[in-house]
């Protein structure tokens, strides 16, 4: 069903979202000039690399690993 399709892609679209988001977090809020190297790996592999690769390798690159359902949840605070 097309709904259904639609309702599973834009899951995945909020778990890369929350897991990209992720690694910011990781690297520290607080911290300019490690936001700034996330934000130029995040310019150099998502942004610049779009459709030219499988969407999961692009997002290796960027992260080092698979995204994964925990941030989304953390970020909805179901977990902790």
């Amino acid at each position: 069903d097309k709904y259904e399709a639609g309702v599973y892609s834009y899951i995945w679209a909020e778990i890369w979202s929350a897991d990209a988001f992720a690694a910011f977090e990781e690297v520290g809020l607080d911290k300019p000039e490690e936001l700034a190297r996330m934000g130029r790996k995040f310019r150099n592999t998502v942004l610049a690399l779009g459709g030219s690769k499988h969407p999961e390798q692009v997002y290796h690159e960027f992260r080092n690993k698979s995204a994964t359902v925990d941030a989304l949840l953390r970020h909805k605070g179901l977990l902790d």
